[in-house]
């Protein structure tokens, strides 16, 4: 036997919904679980091949600032997918508003689910090489939404000793940051 919803209470709508189901186990067990949706999310990390950096954000995370004190995060850039828009589109968009980067090739790392205990989101994970004539823009984010973005360009060997020393905690930035040590190792190699 397969599991089965049998009920569905939606306890808060807002930025989030969250819900109460009662589901049915493969072996009958009757169970209360609750779940977290706020729609799909993609972030990106671009890099200069050659110079040897890469494009992050850092910001303002009220969880992160509410468990630990910490005022800022560096994070891989990243957002929501709109309705109207596919995982690509919206990592380009999210690159365009909070970095300032025009991407052109992007390529696919993972689709991922960024808690897959609570939350139905699913992220799309993807690398993207850039050069400096692609910024054409400050970056930030939307004026309207406040997140207080600042854009850094860090040179990947120091961004490689981040996080191996355990400085680099936002799940996006670690994911892709191994995916590109893998895919192009000479790009973290000391003094080149």
């Amino acid at each position: 036997m397969k599991p089965r919803i049998i009920d569905r209470t939606r306890a808060y709508t807002g930025y989030i919904t969250v819900e109460k189901l009662r589901i049915q186990l493969a072996d009958g067990t009757v169970v209360s679980r609750d779940i977290e949706t706020h729609g799909n999310a993609a972030a990106v990390l671009p890099y200069d091949r050659s110079r040897r950096c890469a494009l992050i954000v850092r910001l303002f995370r009220a969880p992160v600032f509410n468990v630990t004190q910490e005022v800022v995060l560096e994070e891989a850039c990243a957002g929501m997918i709109d309705d109207d828009e596919d995982d690509e589109a919206a990592a380009r968009r999210e690159a365009c508003e909070e970095l300032g980067v025009s991407l052109h090739d992007l390529e696919c790392v993972a689709r991922i689910w960024s808690s897959p205990g609570v939350s139905t989101e699913r992220q799309s994970l993807f690398l993207a090489p850039y050069v400096a004539a692609d910024r054409g823009g400050t970056g930030g984010g939307v004026a309207g939404e406040h997140e207080g973005i600042a854009v850094v360009e860090r040179p990947l060997e120091q961004l490689a000793i981040d996080l191996d020393q355990g400085r680099i905690v936002d799940g996006k930035l670690v994911t892709l940051m191994l995916a590109l040590r893998l895919k192009e190792p000479a790009l973290f190699a000391a003094g080149g």
